[in-house]
């Protein structure tokens, strides 16, 4: 019995401290819960404004010359002669001989045409002759009737008179060809290939070389069904006098950024059928002088970037390039300090701004800070920007 006391007992004082605890702990009464509202986030507001605006859209093109052509000889013979100017590269004048064809057979053609020219006109006038003599016979010797064409030499002058005209056409044929011996074109250009050389006999319709004028390049510049939206431009488009759209052209060369100012004379009439764009065409008046660029030319086969100024102002919302998020989502502080998620109609975009036509109103504030993990009516606080002091952080 005694031994059976001695190892309860210590299992008795266990089991009632147990026992203890467990009566204190339900008997304490339990900690009040407090539930705490999110703090709301500080975010850096710019306030919708409502501007009329001209967009702008870019688009990039290579620079060809509007009048380009392939030099090729309509006489043949050996070349005697190019000019100095004549070389890729080379500058020319409007009626400059660039190649000089063997002319000495094209001489005597014009020598012997003007010789039958001048026998012809000797035949015609001694058929005049006979016809007025044979007149005034007819008219001493018979009194009755009337006499036959023949009989006055009307036929003979007429067949002299028809051959004078043929020999005539001959004579201008040959001066004709006389003068194709000289390569000339009627503008002011360059030589951009060069296929010939001193001696070389060349046939009718072989090529000698290409040059192009200098007056005036184009670029074609695709564009989207946005972008013709944007600019208000249809399809088939012509620019009247003085209304074509701006258009600045810029490109690096020799590691500086280089510009020059165009105009969109004309949109295609059609949609190509392998890329489903339109293309403007842009014209640089005089891109190797007055428009150059402090001395450097809008060169032929530069690839340009372009930035079409649109001519039809748009009544739209700005705001900041930075509260645009994504694609086509801005987030906008409410009156009640929630940040609400909105979707909007973009119009136009650029490096700092965004123009908007829908899904926004005059005045809402949109949040231009950097946010993470937000939700639609999270709480947020304002912050506007001080005036003068620009917002330096990004999307």
């Amino acid at each position: 019995m005694r031994k059976i006391l001695k190892v309860a007992m210590p299992l008795v004082v266990v089991a009632a401290g147990v026992g203890s605890v467990m009566v204190l702990a339900s008997a304490k009464q339990a900690p009040e819960k407090t539930v705490e509202e999110p703090r709301p986030v500080s975010l850096h507001v710019d306030k919708v404004r409502s501007e009329r605006v001209t967009v702008s859209v870019g688009t990039q093109g290579e620079v060809r010359a509007k009048t380009n052509i392939s030099l090729v000889p309509q006489v043949g013979g050996r070349i005697v002669k190019v000019s100095d100017t004549f070389a890729e590269g080379g500058k020319f004048g409007p009626g400059e001989t660039l190649i000089q064809i063997d002319d000495a057979n094209y001489l005597l053609a014009v020598t012997s045409a003007e010789a039958r020219v001048a026998e012809a006109a000797v035949r015609v006038e001694q058929e005049l002759a006979d016809a007025s003599i044979k007149a005034k016979q007819w008219k001493d010797w018979v009194i009755d009737g009337e006499p036959t064409p023949l009989a006055l030499n009307k036929p003979q002058v007429a067949e002299a008179q028809a051959k004078l005209r043929a020999a005539e056409a001959d004579l201008e044929n040959a001066k004709l060809n006389l003068a194709r011996t000289k390569i000339q074109v009627p503008f002011e250009g360059r030589v951009m290939e060069r296929n010939i050389g001193v001696g070389q006999f060349v046939a009718v319709g072989a090529t000698l070389g290409r040059v192009f004028a200098t007056d005036t390049v184009e670029i074609r510049l695709p564009l989207t069904d946005a972008q013709l939206g944007e600019l208000a431009l249809p399809i088939g488009f012509v620019a009247d006098e003085g209304k074509a759209p701006t258009v600045t052209l810029s490109a690096n060369i020799g590691g500086e950024k280089r510009s020059w100012i165009g105009e969109i004379k004309r949109v295609n009439a059609s949609v190509d059928s392998q890329t489903r764009l339109v293309y403007a065409i842009a014209e640089v008046e005089d891109p190797y002088g007055a428009a150059a660029d402090h001395g450097m030319p809008l060169a032929v086969g530069l690839f340009v970037t372009a930035d079409i100024q649109g001519v039809t102002p748009h009544d739209a919302m700005v705001i900041p390039r930075t509260a645009l998020r994504g694609d086509d989502r801005v987030y906008v502080i409410s009156d009640d300090n929630k940040l609400r998620i909105r979707t909007v109609n973009i119009l136009s975009t650029s490096a700092t701004q965004v123009i908007v036509t829908g899904g926004l109103a005059t005045g809402e504030k949109v949040v231009t800070s950097p946010v993470r993990s937000v939700f639609d009516g999270m709480a947020a606080q304002p912050i506007e920007r001080t005036a003068g002091k620009p917002e330096t952080a990004s999307r």
